[in-house]
């Protein structure tokens, strides 16, 4: 969430829980529709590369045959951070206008190539000549051994500062969000409890006092039947620097930093943790994590994946290589799992000149996805009101919402405009359905009033509930937080002192045969029927400062 990093969720609340339980010349997207270029000059196509039983199989086709020396294509097996002709060369076979290779993966032994990225190649010249983009593993499900049921239950979630299981059962909650910190959980820590894990002929160790918090949360939530979301972020620690970006290392301050696909030793350590944590969060004795977001609001650059350059080409694709990672690890132990992008809700204007916007963030990553190999990636996004402390969802400030491609911000008002957009064919996953789209953070502030809050909530809810796409619609938070009022956001459905909100039973009736008393009460709050703006996706605005409207 866009807060200046200031404002975000309050770990030391939950800690609780603990205790409980461009490598190529091309095209630009124009509005994700158009159908990116082949880098120039190259002429071979990897169509496929998928895992079949103990290999992998590579095929490729070529309208025009490249010039070679031999007669050969060769495939190499890259590293995410090398870049043409410099891996290993893992096949050859005859060139022709199809081809297939077929080579070990090697999973979870020395030279895996589970989360390789492979290229086509020939000799010309006497030198190796790259003739085709890169292409990852598209089918890590295929080798699953932990795959598990998913706890898909019903969208409404909350972000938890308690452990009190009783009140969120008493909500109706189905969901829960929770952050894991990467550099907290590496290394042995003061070396009383170290867990070890060997990945790929390499020892690692990993800290048993921190995982303890994860461990006891991730088990609450599946003995309470709450489905949960871990998002991933990289911080600051010693024991995690090699996890740190080469161009992250300064001095600037955030809660997540650009994770390091630029070395050896962290990008191999990167895959040692996905691994890790797909294998322990996948049932058995800590429970189940059925989703995981890799990074929060990426495209938020200065604030929440810091990478010290503002050329999106670079973030996009080191990004991209960190994704790939964590899909390819987490979803070769469980085929059920979901693995999300995150975004914030500024979608053609920026708050912070340093950060990119979301819209042009998410097409170049799925110009990325597409050109490198299609995956089953889903989208989780943040669409809350422009400013952050505008109590009114149903009616947002002109300047900021509208219902064009070109709208400054996506809101809940207009939140279709994104969902719409993702229905493109250039947008759709691997077998043309439209992607899982969550609202992983979502919230209204009371400081103008908790009836505002309470209908802006129901306003948002039926829009959610209402949309086909929309899998998830988890509120930002269940109490205030005394930092977060400052600025007069008090999201919470409960006040600082524990006594319910307004907003606690209207959210609690929200899904529910009750439904309609609370929608009826919204709708007088609003002046017009909460359903009837749903329905017929009415749009309303306001110019000017909230407070005199």
């Amino acid at each position: 969430m866009r807060k200046k990093c200031v404002i975000k969720r309050v770990l030391a609340g939950i800690m609780v829980f603990a205790t409980v339980a461009l490598a190529g010349k091309t095209s630009a997207l124009v509005d994700g529709n158009a159908a990116v270029a082949e880098a120039a000059g190259r002429v071979v196509t990897i169509n496929s590369c998928l895992i079949q039983g103990g290999d992998v199989v590579v095929n490729v086709s070529a309208a025009t045959l490249p010039s070679s020396d031999d007669g050969k294509y060769y495939l190499y097996s890259d590293e995410v951070y090398q870049d043409g002709t410099v891996g290993t060369v893992v096949a050859t076979t005859e060139r022709a206008a199809n081809a297939t290779f077929t080579f070990p993966l090697n999973h979870y032994q020395p030279g895996s190539n589970l989360d390789k990225k492979f290229i086509v190649a020939v000799k010309s010249g006497g030198a190796m000549v790259q003739v085709s983009d890169e292409h990852y593993i598209t089918n890590p499900e295929a080798i699953a051994t932990k795959t598990v049921a998913r706890n898909d239950h019903g969208m409404k979630g909350i972000l938890p500062n308690s452990a009190d299981a009783a009140t969120f059962k008493d909500l109706g909650v189905a969901q829960m969000v929770y952050n894991l910190y990467m550099g907290d959980i590496v290394g042995p820590g003061d070396g009383s409890n170290v867990v070890p894990f060997s990945y790929n002929g390499v020892d690692y160790q990993f800290n048993g006092a921190a995982l303890a918090q994860y461990d006891g949360f991730v088990r609450w939530c599946s003995a309470n039947n709450f489905q949960l979301t871990m998002t991933i972020l990289n911080n600051k620690t010693a024991a995690g620097a090699d996890l740190i970006h080469p161009l992250s290392r300064d001095s600037h301050v955030c809660p997540g930093y650009a994770m390091n696909t630029k070395e050896d030793g962290g990008t191999q350590h990167l895959k040692a943790i996905a691994a890790f944590l797909a294998q322990r969060y996948s049932g058995g004795a800590y429970g189940t994590v059925d989703n995981w977001v890799v990074g929060n609001e990426v495209n938020a650059r200065t604030e929440w994946y810091y990478l010290n350059s503002a050329n999106i080409e670079l973030n996009v694709s080191e990004y991209v290589k960190a994704f790939r990672i964590f899909y390819n690890e987490i979803k070769s132990v469980n085929a059920n799992a979901r693995i999300y992008t995150s975004f914030d809700q500024e979608w053609n204007r920026k708050s912070n000149p340093g950060c990119f916007l979301s819209k042009e963030y998410l097409d170049r990553f799925n110009y990325y996805m597409n050109r490198e190999g299609n995956i089953d990636w889903s989208l989780s996004v943040h669409p809350y009101n422009a400013p952050l402390f505008d109590p009114y969802a149903w009616k947002q400030q002109a300047q900021y919402v509208n219902t064009t491609l070109a709208t400054p911000y996506i809101t809940m008002e207009n939140i279709y405009i994104l969902t719409d957009y993702m229905c493109q064919a250039s947008f759709l996953a691997p077998g043309g359905k439209v992607r899982d789209i969550s609202l992983t953070e979502i919230g209204y502030t009371s400081s103008f009033g908790e009836d505002a809050q309470a209908a802006s909530i129901t306003y948002a809810y039926t829009m959610a509930e209402n949309n086909p796409y929309i899998k998830s619609f988890i509120l930002f938070r269940e109490t205030d937080d005394a930092h977060e009022m400052e600025s007069h956001i008090a999201q919470g459905l409960k006040n600082l002192d524990g006594s319910k909100k307004m907003a606690y039973d209207f959210y609690k009736n929200l899904g529910t045969a009750g439904a309609a008393a609370y929608k009826e009460k919204a709708s007088q709050i609003i002046g017009q029927s909460v359903d009837a703006l749903v329905t017929n996706r009415t749009f309303m605005s306001r110019g000017g400062w909230f407070l005199n409207d």
